[in-house]
């Protein structure tokens, strides 16, 4: 799979269409394995969409985009996540985690000129599975849009900690707003102060979202090579037939078949976080 990102200075450019170079990144199995740098040689929206399809890119992952690009691009056969900001490297990052989340078309005039960036409405929530980009509700906050780092403790309604940055010895950081956290967190800590700590409870709407019945699959085993090795239980990277990678847990298998559940593992669950906001820039 191959991403492109509308690129400058380290960072996200916020308007497609004035895009002079992107960044591409080749994908394997969810990992980065190579990048580079190309110039989009001063194109307009449908010279980019087909020089992307030239370089085979997948997916673009990308600020402000009006409708005409996007269905440029659409029309092409790319995928399209708008709405990030900040570090290129991390939007990545976040997509392959199925963390970012698509602003859908958030630039009502194509035709700013020179410098004039569209705003990014890009709300968080993760949902699905596996990587990629959906839809979800805008934050607002006077953090929205800024590097944060927080500490955290996530817990289940039993007590159970499931995840905590206190033991790792090092806060989160990430772009508040834009789509790398869930929706329930994001919308949190975009208007909380340096400083303050809260505890705030989730639901599944707001979290991880609920299982999903299409993402539980079954496959014969001799059509999947390697498969005859996985056991009930065991966690593996796939990918979907346009080569985006799916992080999938064995859930039943017998002889013949053997059946794949997508649904993130937090799905349907309930859960709770202390959060301390720690710095924001």
């Amino acid at each position: 799979m191959k991403i492109a990102v509308p690129f400058s200075n380290g960072e996200v450019f916020q308007h497609f269409g004035h895009t002079e170079i992107f960044k591409l990144y080749e994908v394997e199995a969810g990992q980065v394995t190579a990048i580079d740098i190309v110039d989009a040689n001063g194109s307009g929206h449908d010279a980019l969409a087909g020089l992307l399809a030239d370089l085979s890119v997948n997916v673009l992952v990308c600020g402000g985009i009006g409708d005409g690009a996007q269905n440029a691009l659409s029309n092409a056969g790319i995928e399209i996540c708008s709405g990030a900001k900040g570090d290129a490297d991390k939007a990545v990052e976040a997509y392959l985690r199925g963390e970012l989340q698509s602003a859908g078309v958030n630039c009502d005039h194509h035709d700013h000129d020179e410098g004039e960036g569209c705003g990014s409405h890009c709300g968080g929530g993760c949902s699905g599975c596996g990587g990629g980009c959906h839809s979800a509700p805008t934050i607002v906050g006077p953090n929205v849009g800024k590097l944060c780092k927080t500490h955290y403790r996530g817990t289940l309604n039993d007590g159970t900690v499931f995840d905590s940055s206190y033991d790792r010895g090092e806060p989160l950081e990430f772009i508040c707003g834009v789509g790398m956290m869930i929706q329930g967190y994001d919308a949190a800590v975009a208007n909380m102060e340096v400083g303050q700590s809260i505890d705030i409870h989730l639901t599944p709407d707001q979290a991880y979202g609920y299982p999903n019945p299409r993402a539980i699959f079954t496959v014969q085993i001799n059509e999947l090579p390697g498969s005859e090795e996985l056991s009930v239980g065991e966690k593996v990277m796939l990918q979907t037939a346009s080569g985006q990678p799916l992080q999938v847990v064995v859930s039943a298998r017998d002889e013949a078949t053997i059946t794949f559940d997508a649904n993130h593992e937090m799905a349907g669950k309930d859960l709770n976080f202390h959060i301390e906001l720690v710095a924001v820039q």
